[in-house]
C-alpha cells in the first residue's frame, strides 16, 4: 500500500474551534534515521503508525551529509547520507505509515486513560492549522543540535562569519552557498572533521583544527580521511580565546591551553581568518520530553530508560540521538528499531517491550557509571535477560576493562583492552549477573571502566 501524506488542513472538518483528531497506535515524532527505522519496526510489528516531521522531507540530517560512510554494518555496503536516507525513505513510502510533513509538534500530553493504558495526545502546528494525533505509545526521535557559540562562552566581538559546523554543511551541500573563504575550525568532531574535508574540495582554505582536548574527539577514520589526507593541521590542547573583526570575521585569537584546560598566558596568536566554524558537541533536543515529564540523565542530557528504550513516563519511547550522541547512523537504526518494536509491543497490549519481555516483578535495578566511563544507558534495569548496555569513555585509554560492581562485590570483568571516547561502546549484561545482583538485595549496579597497567 502507498503511504499518505496529512497536512493539518486535511481534517479540518466540523466546528471551527475543535481541533481535529486522528488516532493511532505509535506516534513517532521525528522522520530522521532513527524516527524512520522505528515507525518501520513499529510498523512490521502490526501498529498502525504515524511519523511527524518538521522539515517537508523524510531524511532528517542525512540529506546534508553527502560523505559516504553509511550502510557498512547496516547495509554491508558504503553508502552516502542520502543514500542510505533514500533506501528507508523508500521502505517508508511503501507502506501505509501517515506521514505528517511540514508539522512542528507543539506538546504531548499524556491525560486520558484508557483501561490498560494512558492515551498520549501529540498536538502539531503546521502553516494550514492544528491538528491532534492520538496514541498509546510515542516514540521520541528529534535528534540533537550544536551547541552554539554563546553556550562555550567565546570573548571577541560578534561579527559576521561565525556558523556552527552543520550549519556551514547545509549551506554548502543543500544551499549551494559558500560561508567563507579561509576557516578556522574549532573542535574536532566528525562534523569538524568532514567539515575541514568539504571546505577544501570546495576551494575554502581551511587554516587548522583547533581542539580543546589532548586527543581528537571525532573517528580516527575522519582524522585521516579529513585532515591526514589533505595536509590540514589539527592542533591540540589549543582553543580559540578571542573572535576579532567588526562586520565581518578578520581573525581569532587562539592559545594552548593547561591540563586543566585553562588558556596559557604568552601563548596566544592571532590567525587571520574570515570564518570560524565550530564543531564543539552536540545537545539531544529534548525540549519536547521535558515538558512531557520525562526524566533526562544529566550525563546524557537524553531520556533515562530501560532495556526497551522506555522512559519513566509509560508509553513513550526514545531512540538515536534524542536519547544519546551516536557516531555511526548504522547504530542509530539498530537501536530505532528496538524501540519502535517496543512501542508496538506495548501499544497492541504486549507488555514494556519486545525483545526484553515484560516487566519482572521486584526487578529494579539503576545502572551508573563510574571509573572513565561518562554514562551507562540503560539507566534503569526491570528485567532479568540479556540486556546490552551502551557507554562512552571520558578520555582515551590503551588499556582498560569494564567492571560490573554490586555495593562491594565485582559480579563481572571484562577483558583489557583499548578505549576512546569518540567510540560508543556496547557491552552485553548476562542474565545472571542481573540476577546475582537481586539476589545481593542491591538497587544499583555499577558500570566502571577501570584504566590498567600493562606488565
Amino acid at each position: 500500500m502507498a503511504s499518505f501524506e496529512v497536512n493539518a488542513a486535511s481534517a479540518t472538518d466540523g466546528a471551527a474551534d475543535a481541533v481535529p483528531t486522528q488516532a493511532f497506535d505509535v506516534v513517532v515524532i521525528g522522520g530522521g534515521p532513527a524516527g524512520m527505522a522505528a515507525a518501520l519496526s513499529a510498523h512490521k510489528a502490526g501498529a498502525c503508525v504515524a511519523i511527524v516531521e518538521r522539515e517537508q522531507h523524510l531524511g532528517g540530517i542525512l540529506r546534508q551529509c553527502i560523505h559516504p560512510g553509511f550502510g557498512l554494518s547496516h547495509f554491508k555496503q558504503e553508502l552516502t547520507g542520502p543514500e542510505y536516507a533514500q533506501r528507508f525513505i523508500d521502505q517508508v513510502r511503501a507502506t501505509n505509515i501517515a506521514l505528517f510533513l511540514d508539522n512542528m509538534v507543539l506538546g504531548i500530553d499524556s491525560g486520558e486513560s484508557t483501561e490498560d493504558a494512558a492515551l498520549h495526545t501529540v498536538t502539531l502546528m503546521s502553516p494550514t492549522g492544528m491538528l491532534q494525533l492520538t496514541g498509546r505509545a510515542v516514540v521520541l526521535a528529534m535528534g540533537c543540535r550544536e551547541r552554539t557559540r554563546s553556550e562555550i562562552k567565546i570573548p571577541g566581538s560578534r561579527p559576521a562569519g561565525v556558523f556552527t559546523a552543520g550549519l556551514a554543511q547545509r549551506y554548502i551541500n543543500i544551499e549551494n552557498l559558500k560561508p567563507g573563504s579561509r576557516a578556522v575550525i574549532l573542535g574536532s568532531g566528525d562534523i569538524g572533521l568532514i567539515m575541514a574535508r568539504r571546505c577544501t574540495l570546495e576551494g575554502i582554505s581551511v587554516e587548522g583544527v583547533y581542539e580543546l582536548m589532548p586527543y581528537a574527539n571525532g573517528l580516527r577514520r575522519n582524522v585521516k580521511n579529513c585532515l591526514d589526507d589533505f595536509g590540514i593541521p589539527l592542533h591540540l590542547s589549543t582553543t580559540v580565546t578571542r573572535v576579532i573583526g567588526h562586520d565581518r570575521v578578520e581573525a581569532v585569537e587562539v592559545s594552548q591551553v593547561d591540563e586543566h584546560l585553562a588558556p596559557i598566558p604568552g601563548t596566544e596568536r592571532v590567525v587571520p581568518c574570515d570564518t570560524l566554524l565550530l564543531s564543539v558537541g552536540l545537545i539531544p533536543e529534548n525540549e519536547l520530553s521535558v515538558a512531557a515529564g520525562v526524566e533526562l540523565d544529566p550525563r546524557t542530557r537524553g531520556a533515562v530508560v530501560d532495556q526497551s528504550l522506555q522512559t519513566d513516563v509509560p508509553g513513550i519511547f526514545a531512540c538515536g540521538n534524542v536519547l544519546h550522541v551516536h557516531d555511526l547512523a548504522d547504530n542509530v537504526t539498530t537501536e530505532s528499531e528496538r524501540a519502535g518494536a517496543a512501542a508496538a509491543a506495548y501499544a497492541l497490549g504486549c507488555g514494556a517491550g519486545a525483545d526484553a519481555g515484560t516487566a519482572d516483578a521486584g526487578c529494579e535495578l539503576t545502572v551508573s557509571p563510574a571509573g572513565i566511563a561518562g554514562y551507562a544507558l540503560p539507566g534503569r534495569i526491570t528485567t532479568v535477560g540479556l540486556t546490552k548496555l551502551n557507554f562512552r569513555v571520558r578520555r582515551p585509554v590503551d588499556a582498560a576493562r569494564v567492571r560490573i560492581l554490586a555495593g562491594d562485590e565485582e559480579l563481572f570483568t571484562g577483558k583489557v583492552r583499548p578505549f576512546k571516547p569518540s567510540v560508543m561502546e556496547s557491552f552485553p549484561l548476562p542474565a545472571k549477573v542481573i540476577q546475582h545482583a537481586l539476589d545481593l538485595g542491591v538497587s544499583e549496579i555499577v558500570l566502571s571502566v577501570d584504566p590498567v597497567e600493562e606488565a
